[in-house]
């Protein structure tokens, strides 16, 4: 018995909202996804740990992204969004901070060095 309510009852009730439609891990899967993908826009490296973090089991998340590849047209989108921030700093520097915050949202070296590079921004730069 924990916080006052027996096993029973936990699991009665647990039962009462599966039923209904209201406890669902796969519906609560793609809602997390999709923030993960289309709002933080993170790696799908990032969203996969970003649902885990919230309990989702590891074979939902498997499933939830199944067939998925978003990570190159996510990370073209953040440097899209930076970009017009970082006009007035060298492109050394907008570089370097560009590859340092997709890093943080788990994008892979080679996707950022794709995207990178796409947007003018060479290795030899450096």
């Amino acid at each position: 018995m924990k916080k006052g309510v027996s096993e029973s009852e936990a699991s009665s009730v647990v039962g009462h909202l599966k039923e209904m439609g209201l406890l669902d891990d796969r519906s609560f899967a793609e809602a997390l996804k999709r923030e993960a993908l289309k709002t933080k826009l993170l790696s799908l490296a990032g969203a996969k740990r970003y649902m885990l973090k919230r309990g989702i089991p590891r074979e939902i998340v498997a499933d939830a992204f199944s067939g998925e590849d978003t990570d190159v047209a996510n990370a073209q989108k953040i440097v899209d969004k930076k970009k017009i921030m970082l006009q007035n700093y060298s492109s050394e520097v907008a570089k370097r901070r560009l590859y340092n915050l997709l890093c943080r949202r788990g994008y892979s070296a080679e996707t950022i060095a794709k995207v990178l590079r796409e947007n003018n921004f060479r290795e030899d730069e450096e």
